[in-house]
């Protein structure tokens, strides 16, 4: 990889795992090899879960680490909450996330962090879909201290870190991880657009072409996408431009919300380049995807509420407020790092907990108790 542009091999690596998972391991590694970092950490969730966390050294997936953290440190880690509020795109030190006396006394610092090879860590707070938070944990560095080269590696990397996860979670919410670019084509649950190299549109699925006639947000204007609302438009062109930058130039993706000319909901927009594969003699190719996943975000419900209400551990709370929010099981399954069969697990035995014979059932129970006025303290 050339010194002077440690991007040039890992952007298109990001942009190929952000569509086959098989090709995560490879991107992980060079992530590392760009940061100069040991290994490094996504982490997914809001105020009261984790929905996704994955951490990797040098393109190997320590879930014997994850285990440890999780099982042991996690529910007394002085960093999570500050992390959580801090500003967006702020990289801090692990060591300023502890408070001085903390340095002496906390397991987290003086075990948990050593034991992981993140001690002289980095960590940022970026931001995900529908109100998540996600959390990029920087291992500790290959040699010597945070170099100058490294830190400006480090945020040059922050957004398409972010860009990345947006696509993924946008694929999870509508059953889409795993799938190819062309068996995207013929989802139900996603517009799909293809565009070429020159911008143009390709092709465009079943639902992208309903929402183009809609006239809801999106049009399109002699065979170019476009925005109907100006300052959306130029947006827009923007994000294509960056994902269909001109030959020798480095791509990348991008997320933006398209408001509905009308006041109506607003749609969630994802542009997302696709890698060159093989000489194609100046013939059209696939040159980006357009991905729009939904309307406005639901309103979040209270997983605290439902297990306190209905006698749920706090696991099975979070499986049941997925399920509410309208996620299938493949894609609990893929928000939360566990297998299909284990969410399918605790669906089941919350049925019989519950005493309801369907997740239709199940799904009104949560709804009705998360969403329910809150009872007043008596004085």
């Amino acid at each position: 990889m050339s010194p002077r542009d440690p991007l040039k091999r890992l952007l298109p690596a990001l942009h190929d795992a952000a569509l086959d998972d098989a090709r995560w391991p490879t991107a992980a590694r060079l992530i590392d090899e760009a940061c100069g970092a040991t290994g490094s950490s996504l982490v997914v969730g809001d105020d009261a879960r984790v929905f996704f966390a994955a951490f990797y050294r040098r393109g190997v997936r320590r879930q014997d680490l994850e285990r440890l953290y999780y099982a042991n440190y996690f529910e007394r880690d002085e960093r999570v909450r500050r992390l959580l509020r801090l500003r967006e795109g702020k990289l801090v030190r692990n060591a300023d996330l502890f408070k001085a006396r903390e340095l002496k006394t906390s397991p987290t610092w003086n075990e948990a962090l050593p034991l992981s090879g993140t001690r002289n860590g980095l960590n940022v707070r970026l931001r995900g879909l529908h109100g998540l938070r996600v959390i990029w944990v920087i291992a500790d560095p290959v040699e010597g201290d945070w170099e100058t080269g490294r830190i400006r590696t480090i945020r040059r990397l922050m957004p398409h870190i972010r860009n990345f996860v947006h696509l993924r979670q946008a694929l999870a919410g509508a059953e889409g991880l795993g799938v190819s670019v062309i068996g995207l084509f013929d989802s139900a649950n996603l517009a799909v657009i293809h565009l070429d190299r020159q911008g143009r549109i390709a092709q465009a699925n079943d639902r992208a072409r309903e929402l183009l006639q809609e006239n809801n947000g999106l049009r399109q204007q002699d065979g170019f996408l476009r925005a109907w609302l100006s300052h959306d438009d130029d947006r827009l062109v923007r994000l294509m431009a960056a994902a269909l930058p001109s030959r020798g130039a480095r791509s990348s993706g991008g997320s933006m919300r398209v408001r509905h000319p009308r006041r109506g909901p607003a749609l969630t927009l994802h542009v997302h380049p696709v890698a060159v594969r093989q000489l194609d003699l100046g013939a059209p190719a696939l040159g980006a995807l357009v991905l729009v996943d939904g309307t406005e975000s639901p309103a979040r419900l209270d997983a605290g509420r439902v297990a306190s209400a209905l006698g749920l551990t706090p696991t099975e709370s979070r499986v049941a407020v997925l399920l509410a929010e309208g996620k299938t099981v493949p894609a609990i399954a893929a928000l939360s790092g566990r297998a299909e069969s284990s969410v399918r697990t605790y669906v089941k035995r919350m049925h019989r907990k519950l005493d309801v014979s369907n997740r239709a059932e199940l799904v009104r129970l949560v709804v009705t108790v998360a969403q329910g006025p809150r009872r007043r303290r008596r004085h």
